[in-house]
């Protein structure tokens, strides 16, 4: 078959066609409602990790602005003891003598 004869779209093979699939749309972790303040330790304890670490920005799906007031908050937050600045609990234990 000459090359100009055939077909240009081939029906009939599709080897790397994704086929559609559905997704559900995730709620934002913060709500319109919601104060992100140094004193809303259940919100904020959400942003950091098991280490005590603050997660980041992709990790939390939060925008940049958001990311800034809950990092600001929970630095607050770690200065006036109402959360701890490392997990000692999951952390590395020290020999004692």
């Amino acid at each position: 078959m000459d090359k100009s004869k055939r077909p240009f779209h081939n029906s009939k093979q599709r080897p790397f066609h994704k086929s559609k699939r559905s997704f559900r749309r995730r709620l934002p972790p913060i709500q319109p409602g919601d104060r992100i303040d140094y004193r809303n330790i259940s919100l904020l304890s959400r942003f950091i990790s098991d280490q005590g670490k603050i997660l980041s920005r992709r990790r939390n799906k939060v925008t940049l602005k958001q990311q800034r007031l809950i990092t600001l908050a929970i630095k607050q937050a770690r200065i006036l003891s109402s959360l701890p600045f490392m997990n000692t609990a999951t952390g590395v234990k020290i020999k004692q003598l």
